[in-house]
């Protein structure tokens, strides 16, 4: 009797040993797959990646470059069909790359299997392209909602894929993963029904994501090569605007040798809104305009430009500075885009007569500087003048505004135009720098030459408003008679 016990035992000894050995054996299979699974998947995403960085690289569009990751997922998951839905400004989600008979979201009108498979493809891609899916809306939307892919091996069975009448639409399996990048969904990419028949699995869902993810690299990278080249191009147009605005800028003054005269132009950014112009008009006579374009950048240079053009050519026209802005007015009012507008100071300089005689087209109060003929004290005066800006109002509303004002401009005195870059710089405190503080530098600056006073008055306002990137131009108009 021990003796059967003992060879019973051995028996069953044997026999459990050879069920282990095969369990470690199968266990050491099923982990050689998985290693030779993530080799192959490791090998897949580097291959996608490197395409991705190729067409990065090319240029393409993001449709192209949407069509390219179907494709990629296609060929990397052994799919019979895939489709990227991009997701909109406005939080839509819309086929833009298919590549097989993918099966739409919603039921197709008269579906039916009878077309070739050739039309129902392009049937299929026109229906993804026009349907668009809100966040949360069908399988599709779930997924950009959650940001959480999902895996459904038996889609048969699932109540979430759309059935439809055409067997070739039949979903088998399907796996759907957003495009991810730093937490934004930028789509979604789903791939449907492997090409050997079995259902998608855990290994499959990790290199559907995978794939997504190094998409979302590659689309966030177009969008910021696009960036890049559109900022390149802003700042070519702004270099050439700001050539052409430096050019339009005068380079030196009309000789006259009753005045001395000094302009200075400080744009808040790469290219302003600014103009200031001297100019002789009629013998003796100087013309001194300086102006504010509402806007910055290219619009308010390109505005300025064709004011100055006008400017010019009214002067040799007309005497007066104020039939030279109605006729400005007249011309460009039809050409001033909405919400903009020009504010504008004309001033025609007689030295013979001494006399200034001006214009105003709601710009700043020119200011004149001299001695109190009473009391000899040193005063600052603005000159009114009534008027409105250009391009604001019909020529019969400005044309009744604008009037002429002259002022006497004696040996010693100045003559000072500005914009409001000077007198509504802001300093820490919220003040404004005023136009009493731009009377009292140039009380205090008097004796220096125009020149000079520019200097001052820009050093005293950029001390006022304290460090930091100006917010308006700055412009400023001298002049001294001698």
């Amino acid at each position: 009797m021990t003796t059967l016990w003992f060879f019973t035992g051995i028996c069953i000894g044997g026999i459990l040993g050879g069920l282990l050995y095969l369990s470690a054996r199968r266990e050491a299979v099923r982990l050689d797959e998985e290693k030779q699974h993530l080799e192959q998947e490791k090998q897949i995403v580097v291959e996608f990646m490197h395409s991705m960085v190729e067409s990065v690289g090319e240029g393409l569009s993001r449709r192209d470059l949407f069509q390219r990751i179907v494709h990629a997922a296609v060929l990397s998951t052994g799919a019979l069909s895939a489709c990227a839905y991009e997701r909109s400004a406005d939080d839509q989600l819309r086929g833009i790359a298919v590549e097989g008979l993918f099966p739409p979201q919603r039921p197709l009108p008269g579906e039916g299997g009878s077309s070739a498979p050739a039309t129902r493809a392009k049937l299929l891609e026109h229906v993804l392209r026009s349907e668009n899916y809100a966040l949360g809306e069908t399988l599709i939307g779930s997924v950009a909602k959650s940001g959480q892919a999902v895996l459904i091996a038996d889609a048969q069975r699932d109540p979430r894929v759309i059935v439809h009448a055409d067997p070739s639409l039949v979903v088998r399996s399907l796996i759907v993963a957003p495009i991810l990048f730093r937490n934004e969904v930028l789509g979604v990419l789903a791939v449907a029904n492997p090409a050997d028949e079995r259902p998608f699995n855990e290994m499959d869902l990790s290199l559907v994501q995978s794939l997504a993810e190094q998409a979302a690299l590659a689309l966030h990278n177009v969008e910021l090569m696009r960036m890049q080249i559109e900022k390149s191009r802003i700042d070519f147009d702004l270099a050439v605007a700001s050539s052409v605005q430096g050019l339009l800028l005068p380079r030196s003054f009309p000789a006259n040798a009753s005045l001395e005269m000094d302009a200075l132009y400080r744009p808040a950014q790469q290219v302003g809104g600014d103009f200031y112009d001297v100019f002789p008009v009629n013998g003796n006579k100087i013309g001194v305009a300086v102006a504010d374009v509402s806007g910055k950048g290219v619009p308010a240079s390109l505005l300025m430009a064709i004011c100055q053009t006008n400017l010019r050519h009214f002067s040799r026209i007309c005497e007066s500075p104020a039939e030279v802005l109605r006729r400005v007015n007249r011309e460009m009012v039809g050409e001033v885009p909405e919400k903009m507008y020009i504010t504008i100071v004309y001033a025609i300089i007689d030295t013979e007569r001494g006399e200034i005689t001006l214009a105003r087209s709601g710009h700043e109060l020119p200011l004149l500087l001299h001695r109190d003929a009473t009391s000899g004290h040193l005063r600052v005066d603005a000159v009114g003048s009534e008027g409105m800006a250009v391009g604001m109002v019909t020529p019969e509303i400005f044309d009744r505004v604008i009037v002429d004002k002259s002022v006497p401009f004696r040996a010693g005195d100045v003559f000072v135009l500005y914009t409001d870059g000077v007198t509504e710089a802001i300093s820490a405190d919220g003040s404004e720098y005023s136009t009493a503080r731009l009377g009292d530098a140039l009380k205090y600056l008097h004796q220096h030459t125009p020149k000079e006073m520019n200097q001052g008055i820009l050093a005293s306002v950029e001390s006022f408003a304290g460090s930091g990137t100006p917010r308006d131009d700055i412009t400023l108009v001298t002049v001294r008679h001698l």
